[in-house]
């Protein structure tokens, strides 16, 4: 009340108000149109230093991976000759069963199973089981071929660490892919004492595993070792060769191709000798399962 009181008192305030009121406003164009000319002339200037600029100057380089050599899995009830399965599995027909997969050019496998009956004088049985594993490139987990040797190394050391096996031995393969490696021992069960063996291969950014075992049934004799280590390192070279076939090739690296450090002499001098071409690098996906 007093303050209303106050200005009622004093009407001749308001005019000069007034007139500062539309003074300010008089300026106010005066200082938009020479802020505009200022304005003008920096992002005339910042423009061109901008197209002086080598393009992407100030942004980061994105990451990048090597390509993974093979792009593609070969038909896994397919990778295996038919008198290799006749040796193996001779009472396994005419094909194996294929395991489930939501992509079969990353992950597939196949397994057959042989019950040679003699009736009283007991039964021999065979299992054979090839799995192949896929790794594409990806520049969040790496490259196709180290997260291939990754999964190998774990493959390996899962295959020595079987609960309930015994006399378990590890040995070096030679000849079979970039590396590979063969597990043996022995598992009892219900069925009989059963004799195991492992074949782990990488070549190039695949991986293939092979297990097989057999057993003397109903009182059969339990069959040697080493027979069907041998028998499974066969199979395994043979799905490491239908890897590289069905990919267009049968080198493990081109010649001009930057070798890894862990590449034996031996490999690399083989390496030389094969063909340089290689189709089917993999592009980037989800992934998969790895």
């Amino acid at each position: 009340m007093q303050r209303r009181a106050q200005r009622a008192d004093q009407p001749q305030q308001r005019p000069r108000r007034v007139s500062r009121a539309l003074v300010g406003a008089a300026a106010v164009p005066v200082m938009l149109i020479a802020a505009g000319c200022s304005s003008d002339s920096g992002s005339g200037g910042d423009a061109k230093q901008a197209s002086e600029s080598p393009a992407g100057a100030s942004a980061s380089p994105s990451p990048t991976v090597e390509a993974a050599a093979y792009g593609k899995l070969p038909e896994p009830c397919s990778v295996l000759t038919k008198k290799t399965l006749e040796d193996l599995v001779p009472e396994a027909g005419k094909s194996g069963k294929e395991g489930n997969s939501d992509d079969v050019s990353v992950r597939a496998g196949c397994s057959w199973d042989s019950l040679d009956n003699n009736g009283v004088k007991g039964s021999q049985f065979r299992w054979l089981n090839v799995s192949l594993l896929r790794f594409e490139s990806d520049a969040a987990r790496g490259a196709g071929e180290q997260r291939a040797r990754e999964y190998y190394d774990k493959q390996v050391v899962d295959a020595r660490s079987v609960e309930g096996a015994r006399n378990t031995k590890t040995e070096q393969v030679e000849g079979t892919g970039d590396e590979a490696a063969a597990v043996r021992y022995d598992l009892k069960k219900k069925e009989g004492a059963f004799k195991q063996q492992t074949v782990v291969a990488r070549v190039e950014n695949v991986v293939v595993t092979v297990d097989y075992n057999g057993a003397g049934l109903a009182g059969e004799k339990t069959p040697v070792a080493g027979d069907l280590m041998k028998a499974a390192q066969k199979a395994a070279k043979e799905a490491v060769a239908a890897v590289t076939k069905a990919n267009g090739t049968d080198a493990s690296k081109a010649p001009d191709s930057p070798k890894s450090p862990s590449e034996s002499p031996s490999k690399s001098a083989a390496s030389s000798s094969k063909s340089p071409s290689k189709s089917g690098t993999s592009a980037t996906s989800a992934a998969k399962k790895s």
